[in-house]
């Protein structure tokens, strides 16, 4: 939350000429209703399982073609079966990092209600609990004090992306 996976990954995407798709977006289609509204009427256990279905129906569309950033949510990949879902694919995690003060102030920015962002306290422990298991990412860029161009350029020349192109091309 906060670390930049909307804004870097519209940035990446259009630079690549991919597609970029929130899986929060898809999952409030599915479900037909908001992220906040899922955690409180049905529980996040609740959330977790539309959310895997939601990233494992995204990766069956790419087998059949096309390219696409996929932004998860921050608890996304602290799940084994997303994980392993995303790695059986062969589709790398990047690890957007920031000082924790950072991440809870830009998780405000927008106004969007986030269920994990209410109590500062709280958010802390969650991202020292879940940053090591970030940290086994296929790749953990720092974005603080950087623009999104310069996180975009670190991302393609480390996962050597410089010549890939979309279909769309």
């Amino acid at each position: 939350m906060g670390a930049g996976k909307s804004s870097v990954g519209r940035a990446l995407a259009a630079r690549l000429n991919w597609v970029f798709e929130d899986l929060d977006d898809r999952i409030e289609s599915r479900e037909g209703r908001t992220v906040a509204e899922i955690f409180r009427d049905s529980g996040e256990e609740e959330f977790r399982v539309a959310e895997h279905e939601a990233l494992r129906q995204v990766v069956e569309e790419l087998h059949g073609g096309g390219m696409k950033i996929i932004a998860l949510g921050g608890g996304a990949f602290v799940q084994n079966e997303v994980q392993n879902l995303l790695r059986t694919a062969g589709i790398p995690a990047v690890f957007l990092d920031a000082p924790v003060d950072e991440l809870y102030r830009r998780g405000a920015e927008d106004g969007v209600l986030r269920p994990l962002r209410r109590d500062e306290e709280a958010f802390r422990r969650l991202y020292q609990e879940r940053r090591p298991v970030y940290l086994g990412a296929a790749l953990a860029i720092e974005t603080w004090r950087k623009p999104v161009a310069a996180i975009v350029d670190e991302i393609i020349s480390a996962l050597n992306l410089e010549g890939a192109r979309g279909v769309w091309d």
